[in-house]
């Protein structure tokens, strides 16, 4: 997955020319609280991440004045590839913290072993049906919704009623209308299969994606191409000369487009279809043969703390996961609230994803 990914909110903001923290560091060491870390003042933890996190700056060295530690961001692509690095040296990690494994990927690090349990201070915060692993070998940190987004001026002036729904998705009004990303190299191309999964079992997803086809679904490589070339929603889509009004995004997506519009509108161009979703919630854990434990708890600690919490939604455009922490108005004036979106556990995830991937190759784009 890239993330959630996160989700996407951030690649949308890179592609609007927003500026994203790829690492942070220093601050001096005043302050320390009691109770704090009596480890060396310059000592650095390194925190292994997808290549969508950020945070804000203050925010990060406030921590690490409070905490006596230096924070090094180590980015390492999607979260697909960087949990495959940290397969690969399990045992002798790069980092003290892994940060972007999601439910979809979740059963293959559990798996692998490459986390050491700790119940993060402040977990009692976090809401019970994002607490996914009972042995707390990964702490939630955030959740986001891959949705179908659509176009409000172009049903607007069709007059057509946008689709809410999967099942809206196959009707003749919305023929040659949609495009997804490719479930085999897309993060949010699979959690849209996944969806489908989720909605109709086992037995009907791939009666649903043959539906799908036949009413014309166009499917590309990433979220890029589809959100930015060839949805007529979004800004870049708009600049593309994109032609259709209905992808796979994020339902953080209209709240992003506000944000970086030029001006800025009062309203969002684009709306989501709150019965197309399904829920990601990504994880951070401490890396099993960390070099600095200690300070890797007090990261895991910082991430569910109300404060990363609260600066989290316009840093990564995505929901935290904490009952004390508040969305910014942004989220809540543009955004919308995914009451029901679909779910498929980690464990059926991991036991079938390889093979439903196939499927869906062999049905939708051969």
């Amino acid at each position: 997955m890239s993330t959630t990914k996160k989700i996407a909110g951030a690649a949308l903001a890179a592609a609007l020319g927003v500026t994203t923290l790829s690492a942070c560091g220093g601050g001096d060491t005043k302050d320390k609280p009691a109770g704090a870390s009596d480890a060396p003042k310059s000592k650095t933890v390194t925190l292994v991440s997808h290549d969508s996190f950020n945070v804000t700056e203050s925010v990060l060295k406030e921590f690490e004045q409070q905490s006596g530690y230096t924070v090094k961001v180590l980015k390492s692509g999607d979260a697909g590839a960087a949990l495959n690095q940290e397969i690969l040296t399990k045992g002798s990690p790069r980092g003290d913290v892994f940060f972007g494994v999601d439910n979809t990927l979740l059963s293959r690090a559990l798996d692998n072993g490459i986390f050491t349990p700790y119940e993060a201070k402040g977990l009692a915060e976090v809401k019970p049906e994002y607490v996914l692993d009972k042995e707390h070998r990964v702490t939630p940190v955030d959740s986001g919704d891959i949705c179908v987004n659509y176009d409000k001026a172009y049903f607007a002036d069709k007059k057509i009623a946008p689709p809410q729904t999967l099942d809206d998705l196959t009707k003749p009004e919305y023929k040659n209308l949609l495009v997804v990303e490719n479930a085999a190299t897309s993060s949010p191309g699979l959690g849209f299969m996944l969806a489908s999964v989720g909605k109709y079992g086992e037995e009907g997803w791939k009666d649903y994606w043959s539906k799908l086809k036949a009413n014309g679904v166009e499917v590309v490589d990433g979220w890029e191409q589809a959100y930015n070339e060839r949805f007529s929603g979004s800004a870049g889509g708009k600049k593309a000369k994109g032609d259709r009004p209905l992808v796979v995004s994020y339902a953080s997506s209209p709240p992003v487009e506000v944000l970086y519009g030029e001006p800025q509108p009062a309203e969002a161009p684009t709306g989501v279809a709150t019965g197309t979703c399904f829920r990601q919630i990504e994880f951070a854990g401490l890396l099993k043969g960390a070099k600095n434990e200690e300070g890797g708890k007090a990261l895991v600690d910082f991430l569910v703390s109300k404060k990363f919490q609260e600066d989290m939604p316009l840093q990564m455009f995505v929901n935290p996961v904490t009952k004390d922490a508040a969305l910014p108005e942004l989220f809540t004036k543009h955004g919308v609230v995914v009451e029901k979106p679909e779910n498929v556990t980690p464990e059926t995830i991991a036991k079938n994803r390889e093979q439903w991937v196939k499927a869906w190759t062999a049905l939708v784009v051969k």
